[in-house]
């Protein structure tokens, strides 16, 4: 079994205590230059309170209608908290910042977070009162992890499909396919062809269908980016094992969702598809999970974009 880092929060969520519950990422990879020397990304990384957790444990313990709206009262004042933060963030900035483009930055960070706020709040709620956050929600044995807040049989893949992966996909059915590093991200694989490539693993696997997530699965499985992430994302370098940063875990628990390469979705935005995470070539702020402006024409290929399926069994 593949056995993927919990965090702090994370164990907390599933009931454990301990020593268990201050197992924190070691980041093993040095951050980018963006990440380096941003002045408006923070570097901390906020733990869960305690009055949060005992809420959480509460409705595990009795999900009743009250336990879940005190929940809601608590997990909607964090947010508020955090926009509060990044507000006086953005008042810092204006008076301190050498460049009006991190004034820009941060406030279309603030904007967001004010229009999105419902809706965070929303997904945290589900990802918090689905019964499959458990201690073992975030290991895998299979390449796959519960989205929670989703359907109870959707799960997402650890990481993108692979040049490796879709190599086989491509000999047995005969495509052209000249790959790269067997470990990096497939891309030039249009949203027809990443469609197709879920459709034959589906043929392989009675058991299961194979497809690409809408956005807001994607975002659910993503959750919000870690503010200290490592990732491949403003150095220019191109692509990286998927596995590169493996330290860096989405609210699933899988891996590679912010850089490297954009990831197809399914959902249609103005006649186009959506596209997750940003890549390699991305700013930082571009590769946030709350980023729902970048989109793809389904019938091209592009060299920063890859996909990622998930399956329901």
């Amino acid at each position: 079994m593949l056995k993927i880092t919990f965090l702090a929060a994370s164990l907390c969520f599933a009931g454990l205590t301990g020593a268990a519950a201050k197992e924190t990422v070691k980041h093993v990879n040095p951050p980018t230059k963006q990440f380096k020397y941003s002045s408006t990304v923070e570097k901390e990384r906020p733990e869960l309170d305690e009055e949060t957790k005992r809420l959480i444990a509460a409705y595990r313990q009795a999900p009743t209608a009250a336990n879940y709206a005190a929940l809601r009262n608590k997990v909607a004042a964090n947010y508020d908290a955090v926009v509060a933060r990044k507000k006086a963030k953005l008042q810092e900035l204006k008076r301190e910042a050498k460049h009006a483009a991190k004034v820009t930055e941060m406030q279309e960070i603030v904007d967001e977070m004010l229009k999105d706020r419902e809706n965070r709040i929303n997904q945290t709620m589900s990802r918090f009162t689905d019964s499959r956050l458990t201690p073992g929600a975030r290991e895998t044995n299979d390449g796959y992890l519960p989205i929670l807040g989703a359907a109870q049989n959707v799960s997402i893949a650890y990481t993108p499909v692979t040049n490796a992966q879709y190599a086989q996909f491509a000999q047995a059915t005969g495509r052209k396919f000249t790959g790269g590093k067997e470990d990096v991200p497939v891309v030039n694989i249009s949203y027809n062809d990443a469609v197709a490539y879920a459709k034959w693993l589906s043929q392989k696997d009675p058991s299961a269908t194979y497809r690409l997530p809408t956005e807001q699965e994607w975002e659910l499985a993503a959750g919000h980016m870690p503010k200290d992430a490592d990732m491949n994302c403003g150095e220019n370098e191109g692509l990286k094992s998927v596995t590169a940063y493996k330290n860096t875990l989405s609210a699933s628990g899988a891996i590679d969702m912010w850089g490297n390469a954009w990831e197809w979705t399914s959902t249609d935005k103005n006649s186009q598809k959506a596209v997750k995470g940003g890549s390699w070539d991305s700013k930082r702020t571009d590769c946030r999970t709350e980023n729902r402006t970048a989109t793809r024409q389904a019938g091209k290929k592009y060299a920063n974009v890859g996909f990622r399926l998930v399956r329901e069994k």
